[in-house]
């Protein structure tokens, strides 16, 4: 089930911030020539893949996780979808030596760089993917996005966040990087940034409500003995009936860094 949660999630946040979404796609095909080779990593459900290939109909999409379960369902959308003969996967452990993915053109990598136990070797891993004058597009958050805000229910929201947020810091994520300077240091030349301040009122689609519950009851389970009990058995309730309310609002902070491998 709580795989199952994952992959609708991140169907769910494609879905919910559409707008955000295209605007970095535009921004992603603005950059790559008319046939562009495209590797997608830690695609997981294939979000981005599908959306760079709908959006780019000559590009072809290399999309690399881990998880096969995810993979599975990031083939049959693409199926379902028509880009089966473009978008391409292939299941690889980022953390080791990669897996002949190049030469690319663009190297895309939405919220999986701060999941890498080195995120250097990570980069420099991408730079030697990527042709000369390719670009590496990483988009990384600051939170998870936020449903209760100027509710009754922000403070046991800000707190089931802040707990997770410490699992996060114990388990080692890299969610606080200067991604920047882990660029340029890595060899990229870094040629923007540009961050988005997510912040969508009510009236929301049905989609946004399934979201917040969705979200929230992943939350409930990983905070056994992290919250305490009468906030736990709180943030269970909460789940059961968020997606009925008709005052949830849904706040996000993504940045998005173009890092540029030099001609020579």
């Amino acid at each position: 089930m709580a795989h199952s949660h994952m992959a609708e999630m991140l169907d769910l946040d494609a879905e919910v911030l559409s707008d955000y979404h295209h605007d970095v796609i535009t921004w992603a095909g603005s950059l790559v020539p008319d046939r562009p080779r495209i590797i997608d990593l830690g695609a997981g459900t294939g979000t981005g893949s599908l959306a760079l290939a709908r959006h780019l109909p000559g590009a072809e999409v290399i999309a690399v996780d881990v998880d096969e379960e995810m993979l599975e369902h990031l083939r049959h959308r693409a199926t379902e979808l028509g880009l089966g003969e473009r978008i391409r996967t292939v299941q690889a452990d980022l953390d080791q030596p990669w897996p002949a993915l190049g030469p690319a053109d663009m190297v895309w990598a939405s919220a999986s760089l701060h999941h890498m136990a080195d995120p250097g070797d990570a980069l420099a891993q991408a730079l030697a993917t990527l042709r000369p004058g390719g670009v590496l597009l990483a988009t990384e958050l600051d939170s998870f996005p936020m449903f209760l805000t100027g509710t009754a229910d922000t403070g046991l929201e800000q707190r089931a966040h802040a707990a997770l947020a410490a699992l996060r810091d114990e388990a080692g994520l890299h969610m606080h990087e200067d991604w920047g300077d882990r660029l340029a240091k890595a060899g990229f030349v870094v040629e923007e940034e540009r961050r988005a301040d997510i912040d969508l009122r009510p009236p929301l689609p049905p989609a946004a409500g399934r979201y917040a519950q969705v979200s929230l009851a992943r939350m409930a389970p990983r905070l056994e003995g992290r919250l305490d009990p009468a906030d736990l058995a709180a943030l269970e309730a909460l789940a059961a009936g968020v997606a009925d309310r008709d005052d949830l609002t849904v706040r996000a902070t993504r940045t998005v860094w173009l890092g540029r491998r030099p001609q020579a």
